[in-house]
């Protein structure tokens, strides 16, 4: 285990996945990452790549062949090396193997880079080209906030504020988890959307056009908030298991399919790419106020 620390908060990080374990707020207490639990749902902030959500058939099409690949990628199951590490910081590196590339094959380092600066920790995605082509890839993250925050509060007390007082309109996903081509718009107080047990029984609510690029989560009760900012990220999904007490903010570089025939990955929605010899990087922020 990775730790980072300072007078604000102390972070976790697991080798596996280099996926954040906990993000603790020392001058309150608060332990704001969900602690995992396997009856419920057992990860704490699972990195995705190459893909965001589901394939077709779970498959990748990559210059005609067909790869199998699993819903998220293979990366929250993939053993990091830590790289460098300190106080402040940690580099977590995946590089191509015999194993990736026979889900993805390219030839690639993928590194996650967390930085903690006071109350704000960030979290830096980057992917290096080794290959002697253009690398086309998706990325995300999909870090699950504990709620309530404290143990007298109600899961209803809070609320999810963004930056804009916008319209909401998310895109519907299938039972097998593919967008139909539907949207449903999303009902709102000004620039929150408040928290139910039932807000996500369809699912996660995927917002392709926001103009906000922060968004915190917040309580009637008092001013605790944890705010996560994505200006790279066009895309977001809010997610929680209905009943469970979390709610997962998840910026994301890319998305599941839609229903139909598979396409290839450089027709993917929203698919990035990182030309031979060149380097990728995108970066979000968590902090704790």
């Amino acid at each position: 285990m990775t730790i980072l620390e300072n007078d604000y908060l102390r972070v976790s990080i697991r080798p596996k996945g280099a996926e954040l374990t906990s993000i603790f707020h020392k001058p309150s207490g608060i332990e704001h990452l969900w602690q995992a639990d396997p009856m419920v749902w057992g990860w704490h902030a699972p990195n995705l790549f190459p893909v965001v959500g589901g394939c077709l058939n779970n498959q990748l099409l990559i210059d005609g062949k067909a790869y199998p690949i699993e819903r998220h990628g293979f990366t929250r199951q993939s053993k990091f090396e830590t790289t460098e590490s300190t106080t402040a910081h940690a580099i977590f590196s995946l590089p191509s193997s015999v194993v990736t590339r026979v889900h993805f094959p390219y030839e690639f380092e993928f590194q996650i880079i967390y930085e903690l600066d006071g109350p704000r920790l960030t979290i830096t995605y980057r992917v290096v080209n080794q290959d002697k082509k253009t690398i086309f890839f998706s990325v995300g993250a999909h870090p699950a906030f504990a709620v309530p925050f404290f143990v007298n509060e109600n899961y209803e007390d809070y609320f999810i504020e963004f930056e804009e007082a916008e319209p909401l309109e998310t895109h519907m996903l299938s039972a097998a988890g593919y967008f139909t081509g539907e949207t449903k718009p999303i009902s709102t107080e000004g620039s929150r959307l408040p928290l139910t047990r039932h807000l996500f029984d369809d699912d996660a609510l995927v917002f392709k056009k926001l103009a906000s690029r922060r968004v915190s989560l917040r309580s009637d009760k008092h001013d605790h908030a944890v705010t996560v900012s994505f200006p790279a990220f066009p895309y977001l999904g809010l997610w929680a298991k209905p009943g469970a007490s979390f709610v997962c903010i998840e910026p994301w570089l890319g998305c599941a399919d839609s229903e139909g025939q598979p396409r290839p990955i450089q027709e993917k929605e929203a698919i990035q790419q990182v030309a031979e010899g060149k380097v990728f990087e995108a970066a979000f922020t968590i902090e704790v106020s």
